[in-house]
């Protein structure tokens, strides 16, 4: 079992940055591959980004190729997004997910709860 804390979401004004994080519980986060997803007001959870176990591997939506960074430090048992020059249309709730298996889509194993996060014009 693996639980999920995301934090540092807020309200930016656009073109601002904002670095989210995903605290995990237990002693085998470097076993899972570790995603960002997220869902905006009246939409589906869409892909933003993934990072393999090493951190040497990771995929991100065409959206915020370039403005976005996923990493992670498995000490810490921790994975970030880093989201620069943010537009209104990141505005959404941004979920931490977590998996076992292989590749970057779902299903992933394990969710945490959200952080909201909005970009204003």
């Amino acid at each position: 079992q693996v639980q999920l804390v995301e934090s540092g979401g807020g309200l930016v004004q656009a073109g601002g940055s904002l670095r989210l994080s995903c605290a995990a519980s237990g002693r085998t986060f470097n076993n899972y591959a570790m995603g960002w997803f997220r869902q905006a007001p009246g939409k589906e959870r869409s892909f933003v980004a993934a990072i393999s176990r090493s951190g040497r591997g990771t995929n991100y939506a065409d959206s915020v190729k370039g403005r976005f960074t996923i990493s992670r430090d498995n000490a810490k048992n921790t994975v970030y997004l880093q989201m620069n020059s943010l537009k209104p249309e990141d505005t959404a709730v941004y979920y931490c997910a977590a998996k076992i298996g292989t590749g970057w889509g779902l299903p992933y194993d394990y969710w945490g709860q959200g952080t909201q996060v909005t970009v204003s014009s």
